[in-house]
Formats: structure tokens, sequence, C-alpha cells
């Protein structure tokens, strides 16, 4: 099996400076290896009946759907398991308002996916799951029901948080959430991570906390992704996030493969079988662990009204309606030259698409339509605009490459020193700039192709159906925190962007290291060379709390101190606060 490169941390390596056998495995196979995971040969009275814990997902005003997943023995694989769900507002279930049997098999893994309907608005309810003929019980999860509409609310809490990279440390940050006093999850994508064993995350503390990627290979198999998922709903922070809020949830790239896009990805090749069919089972597990409200499995976009404050809308920027992303290899010339010309054209084209023209026009309607004070985007990746000195980006991305020796490392911070120089005197107006160092801080591009960056005809577009609105643009993907404003094309500010660091996959330390005043300038660098960044952390992981008011919307950007031990302290990095 290969072993490719994270090309998140790896793309400036690749594109600026050098411009991307499967197995399969039967259902009980994968039990076997769930067996052997337990350390059990598959006796009833020996394996965890609802091992993989409980969860909720995409509460209404009178619904929410209720998950859990019961271990089966071998000899029971073939059969149906009937799983009693019972749904209170107690927690001792004194008073129990809907209840019922659902049937589940090897033809969802054996998950329970029930959508408990008729509920009362703007409740706390609790629920569990029984197998009565084993005598086994879950444990009691909480929930809740949104406001109904047009409710006056004071506050709206939502725990923002993305990138869980099991091999990468313990998840605190799930532990945290589930201990905050967040209304609802939102996870904006990388829930799991399709690399095997070895492969992007894995470092130090992987073999000292028992975290190795299970299935051992790059996952490609319906069977594979189910293990995948299984073995990180074993994760006690993870379950308990899911056991004591409920979750919205969008895929990213890596429920798939890396870098994913609608007719490929970096991560897949011809060797791997059809692109198409491993997305379709991709999708089909992410349903089976991570269910969604919509008629169609392949459609994650939809909204969510919190009374008459928050219309949060769930964008996918990732599979349904993106193009493939641009690279800045293809633009470089025979004479090692950028075609800046042909670029730009390609950048500018109006036929690329990242929604989609079904996706926007849905997206349209659904704010349009909408009085809520706050229209919140819920969606993977940054749509600020990230544009950095191109000489800046070079160096990065020669660190980046993997190779660069401690001489390109000083250079770069060098170059982050002189350039930050040079725009502190350009923001004096210093009448002393030569055209040379004006051009250096001036000659900007994207910094990432693989966000809102690479595609901005479409990007003016959202903007368009915003402009008038108190917008907040939540975001993922990066594992670093990001604060920013997010301005048109005519120089109008839209909305703010509150982008949170990951749950455990590196951010910029894994490039430049934990020298804390290393990571300080850079993250200094950043935001003066970037013109819209108010906000950056480049180190921490942590999720943002956004809290949400008739007059202001709030991010509380939290982080934990490590990720190398389950016990950690939590810390509140910055809060920033947008008015009305």
């Amino acid at each position: 099996m290969k072993r490719k490169i994270h090309s998140r941390r790896a793309f400036l390596a690749r594109s600026i400076l050098g411009s991307g056998g499967i197995i399969l495995t039967s259902h009980l196979q994968a039990c076997n290896k769930l067996d052997d995971f337990l350390g059990d040969g598959g006796t009833d009275d020996r394996i965890p009946r609802f091992l993989h814990g409980v969860g909720s997902f995409d509460p209404t005003a009178n619904a929410v759907i209720i998950w859990t997943r019961i271990t089966p023995t071998e000899d029971e694989v073939g059969k149906m398991i009937p799983i009693k769900w019972q749904v209170a507002t107690d927690a001792s279930f004194g008073n129990i308002v809907k209840e019922g049997i659902y049937e589940c098999s090897m033809v969802n893994d054996f998950t329970v996916v029930e959508d408990v309907t008729g509920l009362s608005s703007n409740g706390t309810f609790y629920y569990r799951f029984i197998q009565e003929d084993l005598k086994v019980e879950s444990v009691v999860g909480e929930t809740i029901t949104l406001p109904g509409a047009g409710t006056s609310l004071s506050s709206v809490r939502l725990a923002v948080c993305s990138c869980s990279n099991y091999p990468a440390g313990a998840f605190n940050v799930y532990d945290a959430i589930a201990n905050s006093d967040a209304d609802v999850v939102l996870h904006l994508g990388d829930y799991i991570y399709e690399y095997g064993e070895g492969g992007y995350g894995t470092n130090e503390n992987t073999e000292a906390l028992n975290r190795v990627h299970d299935p051992k290979t790059e996952i490609l198999s319906i069977e594979d992704y189910r293990l995948r998922y299984r073995q990180y709903r074993t994760d006690d922070g993870l379950q308990l996030a899911h056991q004591k809020k409920p979750f919205i949830v969008v895929w990213d790239d890596h429920e798939i493969t890396n870098d994913a896009y609608n007719e490929g990805a970096e991560n897949h090749d011809d060797s791997e079988g059809s692109y198409q069919e491993r997305k379709r089972r991709a999708i089909q597990v992410h349903g089976e662990y991570l269910p969604v409200r919509t008629n169609d499995g392949n459609i994650i976009y939809r909204n969510f009204e919190f009374g008459n404050l928050v219309n949060l809308v769930m964008l996918d920027t990732r599979i349904i309606g993106r193009d493939k992303q641009l690279s800045f290899g293809d633009y470089f010339m025979a004479d090692g030259s950028f075609d800046f010309t042909t670029f730009v054209a390609a950048l500018q084209d109006p036929g690329r698409n990242l929604m989609g023209p079904e996706q926007l026009a849905w997206v349209s309607g659904a704010i349009g339509s909408s009085s809520s004070t706050w229209q919140v985007i819920g969606q993977q990746v940054l749509m600020a605009k990230m544009f950095v000195p191109a000489e800046l980006l070079i160096g990065i991305g020669a660190v980046a490459s993997g190779n660069a020796t401690p001489e390109v490392f000083q250079q770069l911070l060098q170059t982050i020193t002189e350039l930050s120089t040079l725009k502190g005197r350009a923001l004096q107006n210093d009448p002393t700039l030569t055209p040379e160092e004006l051009a250096r801080i001036n000659t900007v591009i994207p910094y990432n192709l693989d966000a809102w960056d690479g595609y901005p005809v479409e990007r003016e577009k959202l903007f368009a159906l915003l402009r008038g609105k108190n917008t907040v643009v939540l975001a993922g993907d990066t594992h670093n925190a990001w604060n920013s404003n997010l301005i048109d094309a005519s120089g109008t500010k839209v909305g703010e962007e509150f982008a949170c660091s990951s749950v455990s996959s590196p951010g910029f330390e894994g490039l430049f290291g934990n020298d804390p005043a290393t990571i300080s300038g850079i993250e200094q660098a950043f935001v003066l060379l970037i013109d819209d960044l108010k906000y950056f952390d480049a180190s921490r992981r942590g999720f943002v709390l956004a809290e949400f008011t008739p007059g202001s919307a709030t991010a509380n950007f939290r982080f934990v101190d490590t990720i190398a031990t389950k016990q950690y302290q939590e810390t509140v990095g910055k809060m920033t606060t947008f008015n009305v």
C-alpha cells in the first residue's frame, strides 16, 4: 500500500516548487478484526454490546435523530437484531414520550438510525437503547429540540470543531466540548482520516496511546470505512461529546480521501479502482455513522432555524459541485517563470464551481426567505481572502517539502522578518519605500487553492446573497484558528469568519516546531501581511464556542494544552465579538 504526503501541509512544496493494490474485507473478516481489537473471542458475555456509545443528530423544533450500534458476535452477523429505543423527558425514564423497535443488520453495519418525530419544541430529552433478549442497555444520551420558528431567544451557543486524526493524539477537544455549555456541536468535516498505519498524523505518541489506525492499510472497501468509524467511535472523549450534545455534521475530504472533488481526489489513483465507487461507499458509511436529515444521502446541504435568532445554513463545499482544484504547478513556464496572466484567467473562470448551481440556488432560497437576526454559514474550508506575498509562500513551500535544511528554515524566518518590516513601513506611508520593496509585499497570491480562494467567482455570488445580512461564516479544514473579515470585490464587509483549529491534526507547528517565539512571530506576521486577517493561532488544538445574541456574535477560541495524554487543561486563546 502506497504512502502519500498529506497535501494540506505539503501542497506548497508540490505546487510552487515542483510546480499529486486494493484490499477488500468481508463483513465477517471485519467482525473478526473487531473481536481482535476487543481482545476477545466473540462470546456474548465478553463483548460490550453497545461498544460505540450513542449519539443524536440534526435536531429540529419537533424531531431529532438518535443513533447507536450494537456489536454482533460472529453467530449474529447474518441475523436481524431488534433494538428497543426510548425517548423520555427525564434521565430516569419515568416519562417516556416516544419508543419503538429498530431492526438492525449487516446491511447497515448494525447501526441504529432512528428519526424521532412529534417531540415538543425547545425541549431537553434523554434516550437509550435496549436489547431485551440479551438484557443489555446503552448509556443514556442527552439531546434537545430547537425552539419553534419565530421564538425570541436571548442566545444560541454552537461548539464548532473539525479534523480529528486518531493517531495524532487524544481527543481531549471532544471531552472539552462535552463539558462546555454549547447547545449543539457543529462538526465541519474530517471526522475520520483515510490513511493507513504510519501515515499522516502518526507521531511519537501514537504507539504510546495505542492509537495506530485500524485497519492498518488505507481504507478503500466499505468494510474498511466501517472499521475506521468503529475505531474512532471507541474514543472516550468523542463518545462523551456525542452522549451529551446533538451534532450537526458535514463531510470534508478525508471522510472520502484527501483533496476530494466531484470527479476525483489527490489521494486516489487507478490502482485503487473507481473513484466514484469509492466515494459512494464512503458516503454510505458516513450516513450509517453520522446521519443527516435529507432525502438524498448524497446531499448534506440543509438549514436549521433557532427561533428568530439564527438561520444555520450548512453547505457542501467538497463533493456535490466542486470542480478540480487549480495547481500553481500548472502555470510555471519552461524558463521557470510563473504565467500570472493564464493563472488569473483560470482562477476567474465563471464556469468553475465550488458549490454548483443547484446548491447555490438552494442557498439563495434558504437565506432569502429567512428573517433571522443572524445568517450563519457552516461549511468546510476558509472563505476569507488569504492572499500572502508570493515570496513568503515559496519560502513556506521550501520548508514544507520535508527536505529543508536549517539554512532554508532560517531563510524563511528572515523573509518573514523582512516582509513584516516592509509591511509596517507601508502602513505608516513611508515615502522612502522603493518600488522593489513595495513589490515584495504587494505581489500576493492565494494561500490555499483548495479553499474559497481557488473559486473566487462563486464566492462573490454567495457574498451577493449575504450582502446586507448579519453574517458569520464557520470553517474548519486548516488545523489552525482564524478570525477574518469577509470582504467582497467592491471592498464591502459582508461579515466575519470564525475558523476553528483541529481536534488533533497538526497545525503549523508541524512545519515550524513548538518554539513559542517562532510560532508567535509567524502568527504576528500573518496577521500583519494578510489584509483581512484579524486573529491567527498556529499551533494549538481546540474548538470555537460561537455565541449569538440579538446584538452580537462572539467567537470564544478554546484550546487544550496537550493531546499527548488524556489529562489536559483547557484555556481560552481569544474572544472576539462582531456586533450587529
